[in-house]
């Protein structure tokens, strides 16, 4: 099947599993267009009050699901048999392919200036109390020694108390990296993250479920604020971010496997094209990752890698979100006004690798863990109500496209470490005639 139809079926599936999404987005615009140079007070109180009601219930999970993803990978890890020959191999390869990823994302941002355009449709009040904010943060991160020291938490409680990302972070690696050395007796303590982790998991749905009037609101009072020319700004936005996906897809991901592998990059796309259009498709790459690792083990990959790697990958290698989260939050910074100094850009860079790793698998997460980026840079998203109105707008289309080169990036690592430890059969990989159907 030709890439363009792979694309277009892709495409059609989102459609149809979303179309409650696609119908808020369509609809928002058109009432958005309908008030826009009208006078409705009470419409758009009730429209801002539903937006920011699906923004909190947003914040409300960042913590718990942050806490209980650190927890659940660095025990499963540390638990592994595996983890002394390819465990470590792995990690980095994920470090390495979600660096490269920060990086593109921030010189495109920095390049394109895609949140430039916004800058004239936030309130200048707005814009003065986030500069502000980020101000007073960066002045008392002056000196560097401070900052690292800021990051380890005098009082764990408190800073969960108040919200401190950075040293929650730091505190739940330290216990779960001590949890995943003290052996079984842990076993009571990660069953308990391991409910916490599937019943925010659960929460988070029922927010999704929340996603279609959420986006309905945040996309109305947008367009009803600042008219149709709102999607002349987020056209720049989503130019950078595909440019980014592209370039990981088409360069990145070949680079990488002919440094640290023989894969050939087009039969292994072959391989696992059917993961990557459902990804696409479902916006979330844990739905995708039983297809993922059948494409995979039936494809010439062992058992042994695919069933140890492509789980951890779906949980923790997210180069696609942090990627997509760089960009947001740079084109934030600069509807805010914010001047985004050497020293801000590499701290955004540094959380986004963070923030995304911590990112669960799941549509919406992306812009769920951008919490955790604004929060280290002295930011609430209720801050933000205008700018995450533009990025919620086109959501949908976003977390479809990170996710797709979240789950080819899983594929990619195992397919090295497969050949890598000579654990993969290149008579299957390289001849698509003798693939088998994946159910």
């Amino acid at each position: 099947m030709k890439l363009h139809m792979q694309i277009l079926i892709a495409l059609g599936l989102g459609i149809k599993r979303n179309w409650h999404i696609f119908f808020g987005i369509i609809l928002g615009i058109v009432v958005g267009i309908f008030l826009h140079g009208h006078e409705y007070p009470l419409v758009s109180t009730v429209l801002t009050f539903i937006g920011q009601v699906f923004i909190r219930l947003i914040q409300m999970v960042v913590i718990p699901l942050v806490v209980s993803a650190i927890v659940i990978g660095i025990t499963s890890i540390g638990d592994n048999k595996q983890l002394g020959k390819f465990g470590t191999k792995m990690v980095v390869y994920y470090g390495i392919i979600t660096s490269i990823a920060v990086a593109i994302g921030a010189v495109l941002a920095l390049i394109f200036k895609p949140g430039v355009g916004a800058a004239h449709y936030i309130a200048e009040n707005a814009a003065s109390e986030v500069q502000a904010s980020v101000a007073a943060a960066m002045e008392q991160q002056h000196n560097v020694l401070n900052i690292f020291l800021g990051f380890i938490p005098s009082n764990p409680m408190h800073s969960f108390a108040a919200g401190d990302m950075v040293p929650i972070i730091v505190f739940v690696l330290i216990f779960a990296v001590a949890l995943a050395k003290v052996g079984d007796v842990n076993r009571p303590i990660v069953s308990f993250f391991e409910s916490v982790f599937a019943a925010t998991m659960k929460i988070t749905d029922w927010i999704m479920y929340f996603a279609a009037p959420g986006v309905f609101a945040l996309t109305a009072s947008a367009v009803s604020s600042f008219g149709i020319d709102i999607f002349t700004s987020i056209s720049k936005y989503l130019l950078v971010l595909f440019i980014g996906f592209m370039l990981q897809l088409c360069v990145v991901y070949p680079l990488f496997l002919k440094f640290f592998s023989k894969v050939n990059i087009g039969m292994l796309y072959s391989a696992v094209a059917e993961a990557m259009m459902v990804a696409f498709g479902t916006a979330s790459s844990s739905a995708t990752l039983p297809l993922t690792i059948a494409c995979c083990e039936k494809r010439g990959i062992s058992h042994k890698i695919a069933s140890f790697v492509l789980p951890l990958g779906a949980t923790l290698n997210m180069d696609g979100t942090a990627l997509l989260q760089t960009v947001a939050v740079i084109f934030l910074a600069q509807a805010y006004g914010v001047a985004l100094t050497p020293f801000l850009i590499i701290e955004i860079a540094l959380l986004a690798i963070i923030a995304s790793s911590t990112c669960a698998g799941i549509p919406g997460a992306g812009l769920i863990t951008i919490a955790l980026i604004l929060n280290g840079m002295g930011l609430s998203p209720e801050q933000l109500v205008a700018g995450f109105a533009f990025l919620f707008t086109i959501e949908r289309i976003t977390d479809m496209m990170r996710t797709l080169v979240n789950v080819t990036s899983d594929a990619v690592v195992v397919a090295a470490i497969a050949d890598n430890e000579n654990e993969i059969n290149y008579d299957l990989l390289n001849n698509p005639a003798a693939y088998e159907d994946i159910a």
